[in-house]
C-alpha cells in the first residue's frame, strides 16, 4: 500500500495509507545497511510503499519513493552524518523575531542558503509585531528592504494580536510547507493559531537567557483545515551548511551571485581577493554589509567536514 510519512520519531513513523487511516510502521531492515550518510533514511513528506504485519497494529516499510527535493541539515550528534527534516516540500518559511528573542540575521541567510540550494522558494515571517519599539520597527524595516532586493518575501506578524495572519494563511493554502525558526519565536505559538484542534506544545521564554526552550523533539506534519500541510521541524540553535562545496556557497546569495561575472579572477570567493566586483559593491552600499556577513560568517566559521 502506498502511504505518506506524517512524523518521524527516529524509530518508528507514522504512515498515512491511501485509505485514510494511519499505522505505525517502522523501516525495514535492509534500508539500514545502504551506507548512507543521513540519520534518517525516512523523512516526513515522503511517499513510500508499506505493508501491515501479520495480527498486529503495526506495519513495515518497504520502499521509498524518489524524492522531489529535502531540506536537510548537520546531525546534532554525529557530526558527520547528516538529517533530513523533510521531504518533497512546496515552499518553505523562516520565523524570526528582532527582539524577545534577536535572531541573529546570519541565521536567517543560513536557512536561506540551505532552501535556495534545493529550489525551495521561501518567505520570512517576522513575529511579535505588536512588542516592537522604535528602533525595532527601524530594524524591520532595514530587513524588509534587504530582502526585498534579495527576492525573498518579509511579512511583519504578530500571533498573539493576529496582525498578518490572514496573509499566513493565504501564504500556506493548498501548498505543503515546511516551517523552522530558532528557539522562542512563536512558531509553536503560530501552529496552535492555525491547527486549533491540534495539541501543540508551547514553551515560555527564559527571562534570564532570553531564549525559548525547545518544544519540537521530531519532525511532524499537519493538515491544514483551510488546505495544504504544515511541517513543524524541530527547533534549531544553529543551521549547519551541508552538501554545498565551499566555493559554492556565493552562488546560494543572489545579491552576490549577480556580480560575480564582474570579479577579475573566476574562481572568486569574494573574501580576500583583489579586484572583487562583490566586495566593491558592498563597499559602495549595493550589497548590504550584513549579508555579506553573513556570507564570511558561514564561509569561514562552518567547519570543512560541513562541506561535502
Amino acid at each position: 500500500m502506498n502511504g505518506l510519512v506524517y512524523k518521524s520519531t527516529g524509530s518508528w513513523y507514522k504512515v498515512r495509507g491511501s485509505d485514510g487511516d494511519t499505522v505505525d510502521c517502522r523501516l525495514q531492515g535492509k534500508f539500514r545497511i545502504k551506507g548512507l550518510k543521513v540519520t534518517n533514511p525516512v523523512s516526513v513528506g515522503d511517499t513510500v510503499e508499506f505493508k501491515t504485519e501479520e495480527n498486529k497494529n503495526t506495519g513495515v516499510i518497504t520502499k521509498i519513493k524518489e524524492r522531489t527535493n529535502y531540506l536537510i541539515r548537520k546531525s546534532v550528534n554525529l557530526s558527520k552524518q547528516y538529517h533530513i527534516l523533510a521531504s518533497n516540500i512546496d515552499q518553505a518559511v523562516i520565523m524570526a523575531t528582532i527582539t524577545q528573542p534577536q535572531t541573529p540575521i546570519e541565521f536567517i541567510d543560513r536557512f536561506l542558503v540551505t532552501t535556495t540550494a534545493y529550489n525551495i522558494p521561501t518567505t520570512i515571517l517576522i513575529n511579535k509585531l505588536d512588542i516592537y519599539e522604535e528602533q525595532h520597527l527601524e530594524q524591520l524595516a532595514d530587513w524588509a528592504a534587504i530582502y526585498k532586493d534579495v527576492g525573498y518575501q518579509l511579512i511583519p506578524i504578530s500571533v498573539d494580536e493576529n496582525i498578518n495572519l490572514d496573509k499566513v494563511e493565504a501564504l500556506l493554502k493548498g501548498k505543503r510547507t515546511v516551517i523552522s525558526g530558532n528557539s522562542g519565536v512563536g512558531k509553536s505559538s503560530l501552529l496552535q493559531n492555525l491547527l486549533p484542534d491540534e495539541d501543540i506544545a508551547i514553551s515560555e521564554i527564559s527571562e534570564m537567557h532570553q531564549q525559548g526552550v525547545h518544544t519540537t523533539t521530531f519532525a511532524e506534519m499537519y493538515d491544514l483545515p483551510f488546505g495544504g500541510n504544515l511541517i513543524d521541524t524541530p527547533g534549531i540553535r544553529g543551521l549547519g551548511i551541508v552538501d554545498i562545496e565551499k566555493e559554492e556557497l556565493a552562488s546560494f546569495f543572489p545579491d552576490l551571485l549577480r556580480f560575480k561575472s564582474g570579479c577579475k579572477f573566476h574562481n572568486c570567493v569574494h573574501v580576500k581577493e583583489p579586484h572583487c566586483a562583490v566586495k566593491s559593491a558592498v563597499d559602495e552600499g549595493v550589497i548590504a554589509p550584513e549579508r555579506y556577513n553573513s556570507y564570511l560568517s558561514i564561509y569561514n566559521n562552518d567547519e570543512e567536514e560541513n562541506y561535502r
